[in-house]
């Protein structure tokens, strides 16, 4: 797993699984939103001089329960 230091790389990782249209209108605004979140982050970061690079393999495994949710 590779460490992620840019927002889009972060961004692309994040959304990858969910196949979504990248063509929609939706789609770029989030797109901006996340990049927007994930840029102001990292500057308050940078300021506080904490590490700013997203390393996923480092995180837990999310295990979400469809069922519980009602989806199938």
């Amino acid at each position: 797993m590779s460490t992620f230091d840019r927002p889009r790389q972060i961004i692309d990782y994040c959304l990858k699984p969910l196949n979504l249209d990248t063509s929609t209108e939706a789609y770029r605004e989030t797109f901006l939103r996340l990049e927007h979140v994930i840029k102001t982050f990292q500057l308050a970061a940078a300021r506080a001089d904490k590490p700013i690079a997203v390393d996923f393999s480092k995180m837990p495994t999310i295990t979400i329960n469809e069922t519980a949710h009602g989806h199938d």
